[in-house]
């Protein structure tokens, strides 16, 4: 039950991040009984859903059905959303406390983990994250340009990023075309000369993080070879036990469908993707821009506490490629005003709870998602974490008393950002801007045509 003190009035939890997180814990608050519960969720894009909208791959439209959920959320009593709002520049951690009972961060992770290696910043070189922002249309990111020209690309990870880049590239054109892909990506992509995609798993095929329909369904476009190596798929005795001890089958499904690619050999299309395995890049070789990749062979082995692991063997071997998209795990960033530990790419926290560089909670401060456990899991995954921090909030809530002074008239908040000319975007508008990216879509043949800057949304509601 949520807190009763001061009987009536709203108790009010600002959310910052509109991705699956935020939505989930907003919909956790809102429909708890008892005393009214205000939630303001907040978003520096002026459209909602984080990487719903923004990084969920355009061919995959159905993993987008998530979003009819969220909107029943939104149409609870009680919610707000305050878009192209930024955490830091337009609003502080103290503008926050001072209007909110609490406040949550459900920031997602950022940007991606770097390799460390020896030419990873030449040119033709990336984070994943920047190539799937720009072919979904995120503003971060449309301007971006990449090497289409190039024939030979490598794709650095085995989850399902990795593959996603890795389809966008094979995918046909006339396919891409029916998806919500940015106008701009698509028309690159129809002169994209791309043969070959490398995908490199530093592991073996028996721990690949992507999931069962990922791989399949490479293993079925028009007009690509998936392409595996035999000797990949001979396990080696850590693999066998691992399979044996795995209690989700989806590794042992995912060796299956490798294995029924390798009588195919080379296939018979013109463009390929080959999954290896086993391998981990050490150099990225180049004059002015990528040239080649060093690959060293790898093994595996268990650690004391029976996490496999992969270990180099010295064997080295180099492969030309111009174009390399490193996707080796998201990371988060660090706030304004908040601790955060760079090495795991979080904000330190107990359950929830931010916990300061004293190692002590800060008081109506907590966090859910990625920022808060790391890139792990689906979407769903998100909403078992976010519920578990909603109850830690309303038990601090109902064990304490807020502070005096905080002002939760429903308007301060709106005052404040237009007195700081902010020109925020509402639920209503983000509708509306909904509308019209969907009618855009329909007249050429796609579910949506997107708004691919903030400028061009603000626009449109103008």
């Amino acid at each position: 039950m949520a807190p009763t003190a001061a009987a009536g009035a709203p108790f009010r939890v600002a959310i910052i991040g509109s991705g699956p997180a935020g939505f989930y814990a907003a919909e956790e608050l809102l429909k708890q009984a008892g005393r009214p519960t205000a939630v303001d969720l907040f978003d520096r894009l002026p459209t909602p859903y984080g990487l719903v909208r923004g990084g969920v791959a355009p061919d995959h439209q159905k993993i987008k059905t998530v979003i009819k959920l969220f909107e029943r959320t939104a149409g609870r009593p009680g919610f707000r959303f305050f878009g192209n709002v930024t955490y830091g520049k337009d609003l502080a951690l103290g503008d926050l406390l001072a209007h909110y009972h609490q406040v949550l961060f459900c920031t997602g992770a950022e940007t991606d983990r770097r390799m460390g290696i020896p030419g990873e910043d030449l040119p033709g070189s990336y984070p994943a994250t920047e190539f799937v922002g720009w072919y979904n249309g995120h503003p971060d990111y449309r301007h971006l340009t990449f090497d289409l020209e190039a024939e030979r690309v490598a794709v650095i990870g085995n989850g399902n990023v990795a593959m996603d880049v890795a389809r966008i590239l094979a995918r046909p054109i006339p396919e891409l075309a029916a998806t919500d892909i940015a106008d701009y990506a698509l028309e690159a992509l129809r002169h994209c000369r791309v043969k070959e995609i490398l995908l490199l798993g530093r592991r073996g095929p028996a721990q690949a993080a992507f999931t069962n329909p990922e791989i399949r369904e490479l293993t079925e476009m028009e007009g690509v070879d998936l392409v595996v190596r035999p000797e990949d798929l001979d396990l080696d005795p850590v693999s066998r036990g691992f399979l044996a001890q795995a209690k989700e089958p989806t590794f042992q499904r995912n060796v299956e469908i490798l294995k029924s690619q390798v009588g195919k050999g080379e296939g018979e299309h013109a463009k390929k993707v080959r999954a290896r395995f086993f391998v981990s890049p050490v150099a990225l070789l180049g004059g002015s821009k990528v040239e080649a990749i060093r690959l060293e062979k790898n093994r595996l082995v268990k650690d004391e506490r029976g996490t496999v692991k992969a270990v180099g063997t010295g064997q080295c071997e180099e492969l030309p490629v111009q174009l390399v998209f490193r996707s080796i795990g998201y990371k988060g960033v660090a706030m304004a005003e908040l601790p955060f530990d760079e090495k795991a790419g979080v904000i330190p926290n107990l359950d929830g709870r931010v916990i300061s560089p004293g190692g002590k909670p800060m008081p109506r401060v907590y966090v859910a998602g990625w920022i808060k456990r790391g890139p792990s899991g689906v979407i769903g995954t998100n909403k078992p974490d976010a519920i578990a921090t909603v109850h830690a909030m309303l038990a601090d809530a109902a064990a304490s008393q807020p502070g005096p002074g905080i002002q939760t008239e429903p308007e301060a908040v709106p005052g404040l950002l237009r007195e700081r000319g902010v020109r925020y975007v509402t639920f209503a508008e983000w509708k509306r801007l909904d509308q019209l990216e969907v009618a855009n879509g329909q007249k050429i043949g796609k579910p949506r045509e997107k708004f691919t800057s903030i400028e061009a949304m603000l626009e449109a509601l103008r």
